[in-house]
């Protein structure tokens, strides 16, 4: 078995200032010939909480620099410097082994291992070195009452310098420096001496920056660290002294909530809380350049937390009795609440670990039935001990959701609904008696950190996506909505009361639920969807858009655009059947010609409708509202979509003229190879005799036809189109809008030398139309003007054969930019033909 002496931990430190753990392996020096010299070596050891490292591999390889910084603290810590912002640590498990280490660190460096820190962190200028070298070593005055003043002054000198600060510290801990300051600290509070109180203040807080362990371990030991903390309270600046000590010993009083019964870890404990509030509450912000000075003093802090977090955690005893009062119903309230309390800080303590122990942290609570015992936790009525518990389940949360899906899951076999774990969290959003609701925001963020498909695993064998969306649509989709469907009732409120919805509060928990709704129909597709359309749920959303609260009618508003966003045709139908544009509408006339989001909001969403050229929305729109929304003439939206109508009907009722133009619209927008050959498939399956007569389909091009036989192809149809000239003046007449001109068609083909085929078709708007026209094409407010005329191919057929070419100069403003961006590629000579008929770009 490997030497324990040797065990060490791997840190670096990261951008944040945090200690990032690298793995645990076995540290040795020497020689490696490839980097010239005596270096360290930490190779990777194989157990649990190490899963990162392969057996044997090198976490770690550092050539020891004479001219490198190392700094050995708390005994069991070696720090150094491998580059400007890359800093290192080994962390040992025995003195032992960071005694043995420092000593070759020195030998290599020539340096005493007496010394905690063998070179200059940073360089100094010429005249101070000359300076410090004519003074070997730095002399303290006596610690006196009288003297106080220049001690101060001779610290303050010393800072700026980190040779000086050196001879000070070593100067401060050979003579013991620290203790007998703190005698003087008791001499000068018993003579109420104001002055030296103010010395002492400023020299404590100078030792602080000199950022020395060996000085800290003084300072923070038990016998002097509430001194330290008392000559802290003496700040010149301020009138009076701060009561630190006073709260330390009499308000913050330690709470063994279960026994603890390693003295080494109980004083580990108080020590830390102690220092934690030196940095926090002690000492005064430090600026930027006394910051870095004070590293050490994190450090201190951090590896504190992490021994104490692992002491606990080995210690399964301790654990297990923990959760066994938790759980008891026999345990009292008060007891309970410091049980919770204690578990809170526990955790909270966790979040200075790497991820990978971390991991090992929570499995073992997870081992011992966390959850369960929140589960029990958070049924009681204690107000406070849930608040605890909220804040413990936010740590699993946000740490591992699976495993909290995973209970949930398993627990739903074999409770009932009203009792499982999600379902109280969901009760307790609901329940919130906070006035602003701050624990109902953090209990939403929660639930949609769970439903969130984004961190949900999939395995060969089962998908989490899957089956936990289905329980929880089953489970407890009901309870969420419940407030909604309970404040959205048909029935109107008896005169003189307000609607429930119009409550603050209410109309707050509304706005989360709402949040959380849409954030479900943007990610869990058919699930949301059959829930919306079978439970009702978008009608009664639309309700709110009465709400005297703007923030909620926006949010049912945005509820609703996010549903239409998604095109399905699906809701689509839904909408459509029950009318649910009809609040929409209302909200929007009785806002009147009020400037504000919500109008901007109800205008954007009839919009999109339009430019997405959705057609179902569209005649639904115009067929029930256009009477309420022809006034509105500010935004060009309503009469678009009024005009979208007019060319959907048009179309209807010429079914030929929407056949050509679906077909140059296929010819006009690339589609994957998927839905090509989808459509492939399909017209090969289609017997010739099923299609109904006139039905538009195309031409599927043999692969071995070559060019002389399509040329033959296009003659005959050149035939059959002075045959059908008539037809097709007819179809036009039919076609033309109000206010427009028939447009005129002109077909060309030309041939390459290669004997190849092209053909092209120009659409030309009439020279008839009259420059101010409404719709022709030179007119600036028409929304379907185009600005030239732009060519495109296509070829259509019925069953009797080809009848025409045909493009509308009323297509979108999109549709026209598309074009325009193809008139390039339209010029160069087309490609052979493929399987599908394409004859356009």
């Amino acid at each position: 078995m490997a030497d324990t002496r040797r065990r060490v931990k791997v840190y670096t430190l990261n951008e944040d200032r945090q200690w990032d753990d690298r793995g645990t392996g076995h540290v040795s020096s020497s020689y490696v010939e490839r980097l010239k010299g005596m270096s360290l070596l930490v190779r990777a050891e194989s157990d649990v909480q190490n899963k990162l490292a392969v057996l044997g591999s090198l976490l770690l390889e550092s050539k020891i620099n004479p001219n490198t910084a190392y700094q050995k603290q708390q005994d069991t810590l070696i720090v150094w410097s491998e580059a400007e912002n890359y800093d290192l640590a080994l962390s040992f498990q025995e003195k032992a082994g960071c005694d043995e280490i420092w000593e070759k660190i020195c030998q290599v460096q020539g340096k005493d291992p007496s010394v905690d820190i063998t070179q200059e962190l940073v360089e100094e200028s010429e005249e101070e070195r000359f300076d410090d070298m004519s003074s070997p070593g730095l002399e303290l005055p006596p610690c006196e009452l009288s003297r106080l003043e220049e001690l101060a002054e001779l610290v303050a000198a010393s800072l700026p310098s980190p040779l000086r600060r050196e001879k000070l510290a070593l100067a401060l801990e050979n003579e013991g420096y620290i203790k007998k300051l703190l005698e003087l600290f008791h001499v000068c509070e018993d003579l109420e001496n104001v002055e030296g109180l103010h010395h002492l203040y400023e020299i404590i807080k100078g030792i602080f920056l000199l950022n020395r362990t060996a000085l800290f371990e003084v300072m923070f030991s038990e016998e002097c660290i509430m001194d330290v903390i008392g000559c802290l309270e003496y700040d010149p600046t301020l009138s009076l002294p701060r009561k630190h000590r006073e709260f330390l010993t009499k308000t913050a009083k330690f709470k063994e909530v279960i026994p603890i019964s390693d003295p080494e870890l109980k004083q580990k404990i108080h020590q830390t809380y102690r220092v934690q509030y030196i940095q926090d509450m002690v000492l005064p912000t430090p600026s930027v350049f006394e910051e870095n000075m004070l590293s050490t003093l994190h450090s201190f802090i951090f590896f504190n937390k992490v021994e104490i977090v692992g002491m606990l955690q080995e210690d399964e005893k301790f654990l297990t009795e923990l959760f066994a009062q938790l759980t008891d119903d026999s345990t009292d309230d008060d007891k309970r609440q410091e049980l919770v309390n204690f578990l809170k800080e526990f955790c909270a303590f966790s979040q200075t670990l790497q991820p990978q122990n971390r991991d090992s942290f929570f499995k073992t609570l997870s081992n011992m039935g966390i959850l369960p015992a929140l589960e029990v936790i958070l049924g009681m009525d204690d107000v406070q001990v849930r608040s605890a518990a909220t804040d413990i389940f936010s740590y699993l949360v946000e740490y591992n959701p699976s495993m909290v899906r995973e209970f949930v899951m398993q627990e739903a076999q074999q409770n009932d609904d009203d009792i499982l774990l999600i379902n109280l969290i969901i009760e307790h959003m609901i329940c919130d008696p906070d006035p602003e609701l701050g624990g109902a925001v953090q209990l939403m963020g929660l639930l949609r950190t769970l439903v969130d498909p984004e961190n949900m695993l999939a395995t060969a064998n089962k998908t989490e996506k899957t089956e936990f969306l289905s329980f929880f649509y089953k489970h407890c989709m009901h309870v969420l909505t419940a407030p909604l469907l309970a404040n959205t009732t048909e029935e109107k409120p008896s005169k003189g009361e307000p609607s429930p919805y119009n409550d603050f509060q209410t109309a707050q928990l509304l706005a989360l639920i709402l949040e959380l709704l849409t954030f479900c129909v943007e990610h869990h597709t058919y699930h949301i969807k059959n829930y919306i359309i079978n439970k009702d749920i978008l009608r009664r959303v639309l309700v709110l858009m009465g709400s005297k609260h703007a923030f909620v009618a926006l949010c049912a508003l945005r509820f609703m655009r996010k549903i239409i966003g998604l095109k399905d045709e699906f809701y689509n139908r839904y909408i459509m059947k029950a009318f649910l544009f009809e609040a929409v509408v209302k909200a929007f006339l009785n806002n009147g010609s009020r400037y504000n989001l919500l109008n901007s909001a109800i205008i954007e969403m009839f919009e999109f409708i339009r430019v997405e050229d959705i057609k179902s929305l569209t005649a639904h729109v115009i067929e029930n509202y256009w009477k309420a929304l022809e006034d509105v003439d500010y935004v060009q939206t309503f009469k678009g979509l009024k005009l979208r109508y007019e060319q959907q009907r048009e179309r209807q009722d010429n079914p030929k003229l929407d056949s050509m133009r679906s077909i140059l619209r296929n010819n006009r927008y690339r589609r994957d190879a998927r839905t090509l050959e989808e459509e492939e498939e399909m017209w090969f399956n289609t017997e010739e005799d099923e299609m109904e007569d006139g039905e538009p389909v195309l031409l599927p091009p043999d692969k071995s036809k070559n060019d002389d036989e399509i040329m033959d192809h296009f003659g005959k149809f050149i035939e059959r189109k002075k045959l059908k000239d008539g037809d097709e003046k007819e179809v036009l007449t039919k076609s033309t809008l109000t206010g427009r001109q028939s447009p005129s068609f002109k077909l060309s083909f030309s041939s390459t030398s290669s004997g190849s085929s092209k053909s092209s078709l120009t659409s030309q708007s009439a020279s008839s139309n009259s420059p101010g026209s409404p719709g022709s094409p030179g007119s600036p407010g028409s929304p379907g003007s185009i600005a030239k005329s732009t060519p495109h191919t296509a070829a259509i057929t019925t069953k009797g054969g080809l009848i025409g070419l045909v493009d509308y100069p009323d297509d979108d403003d999109d549709e026209e930019e598309e074009e325009e961006e193809e008139d390039g590629e339209e010029k160069e000579p087309s490609a052979p033909l493929t399987k599908k008929s394409r004859l356009g770009s």
